[in-house]
């Protein structure tokens, strides 16, 4: 065991290859389904909406993707993200766990979006696209991709879920600062959107919504291409140097987890943590629990059912089957704005269903609670979304206290809370509650799913 508190690898030893699982799981996942014609969709279906490399990504059988170099030099500017022992942490809780977290808000947006937005616009500036549009929850994402945009030339229209465009206006000025144009969603700018306006001129938006907003707006020209910041297999891919990074990490240390948690929403900040861990777990090498955690008022893995759905609201994306509360439901806007999305990662969910990993919900209350014993140790002020693994990692260590295992849990911090100090101030001045995972509408929105 290590006395290292900041675990580095230079940058010669930063990967140069994504982790693809697909290939090393039991059976392969279901696959995407034509809307119309209910057959499994092929490359061409998918060509007005990604460039034609994110496409053969989407669906390769390769375990190993090469990293171009134009996107290692990118990485560069911030990665490899630090590994930290969180030893202040664990004196604070009196455990004998040993708390590791890997730091992703390092990057330039101040979380892990990066990873996938630098070769989302290499491929597409490769491929002669002009503009690419997107939707973005909490900011994170959209921030993102305006970052990557900016560095190859392309153009950026963010649709930004109106709970979070209202909650975190700086995400905006980050967006535009980096040359982005940003819209509040739903918007009158899209039939999708002037659909949702009529039916609630207050409505919340949701990340379905806005999706719905930015495929409309990518599939009128063809100079245009929509970029998405997590759900689809090449997202999951591209995250994967941050478990590969972590794998060296722990073998610089002579460490191995016994427990990984994070959050997820979509499923990328987790599975770019988990799947190299799982890979080595199918292979027999290490035997970690892995544990999803998502937000309590939007529990697509806990409650939801899997089933093919629409990835959006208005039913313009390929049906995916995933676990899922019905495309149209609308969750509350919890601060977690990352991860209000109605859906889970197909590819997360096959995996769920083959038993490889666990998942369990926190309400935010807990979250922030956690997020400030965190920060008071720590020295980090997470976003709202790693807090639920936070959250759960603290569960972990203080049921260590109780037993004495000296359990080695490991977490992911996937961004910075520097532009969510909105919702902590809510939180300190006792206006942030629980909301009650909503039976009713959930059940109304899985009554309209598409018949398969």
């Amino acid at each position: 065991m290590s006395d290292a508190t900041k675990i580095l690898l230079d940058e010669s030893e930063m990967p140069t290859q994504w982790y693809n699982i697909i290939p090393d799981l039991p059976e392969p996942p279901p696959p995407p389904l034509h809307p119309g014609t209910k057959q499994p969709v092929g490359p061409d279906d998918l060509a007005p909406l990604f460039p034609m490399a994110l496409i053969m990504q989407e669906v390769s059988t390769d375990s190993y993707i090469d990293i171009p170099a134009e996107v290692l030099d990118v990485y560069r500017l911030w990665r490899p993200s630090p590994l930290y022992r969180a030893r202040r942490l664990e004196k604070a809780l009196d455990t004998p766990a040993r708390i590791y977290y890997k730091y992703e808000g390092v990057s330039p947006a101040g979380s892990h979006k990066p990873n996938t937005a630098i070769p989302q616009a290499y491929y597409n500036a490769q491929e002669g696209v002009r503009k690419l549009t997107t939707e973005t929850g909490a900011g994170q994402w959209g921030s993102a991709l305006a970052f990557a945009s900016a560095l190859f030339g392309l153009e950026c229209e963010v649709w930004q879920v109106a709970a979070s465009f209202e909650q975190k206006p700086y995400r905006k000025s980050m967006m535009e600062t980096w040359g982005a144009t940003v819209h509040s969603s739903p918007s009158p700018l899209t039939a999708a959107g002037r659909a949702i306006l009529e039916q609630d001129p207050d409505s919340p938006g949701s990340l379905g919504i806005a999706i719905s907003e930015a495929v409309e707006a990518a599939v009128q020209d063809p100079t245009i291409r929509y970029a998405l910041g997590s759900v689809l297999n090449h997202v999951l891919l591209h995250q994967t140097i941050i478990g590969e990074e972590t794998i060296r990490q722990f073998a610089k240390i002579d460490e191995t987890p016994d427990v990984i948690v994070a959050c997820t929403g979509g499923g990328s900040n987790f599975s770019g943590l988990t799947f190299s861990f799982l890979r080595e777990k199918m292979a027999g090498k290490i035997n970690p629990t892995i544990r999803a955690v998502e937000p309590a008022a939007c529990p697509s893995f806990t409650k939801g059912v899997y089933a093919y759905d629409f990835g959006d609201t208005a039913g313009m994306t390929p049906l995916m089957k995933m676990h899922t509360l019905g495309h149209d439901f609308v969750p509350d806007p919890i601060h977690a704005g990352g991860l209000r999305y109605h859906g889970m990662s197909p590819l997360l969910s096959h995996i769920y269903e083959l038993g490889l990993i666990e998942a369990i919900a926190i309400g935010q209350t807990e979250c922030f609670e956690s997020a400030l014993t965190f920060a008071r140790n720590e020295g980090i002020i997470p976003a709202p979304e790693p807090t639920h693994a936070i959250a759960a990692a603290i569960r972990e260590a203080e049921a260590c206290k109780e037993s004495g295992e000296e359990k080695v849990i490991l977490t992911a911090v996937c961004g910075h809370g520097h532009f969510d100090l909105a919702s902590y101030d809510k939180f300190l001045a006792g206006e942030i509650t629980d909301y009650e995972y909503p039976e009713e509408k959930v059940a109304a929105a899985l009554e309209r799913l598409p018949q398969i």
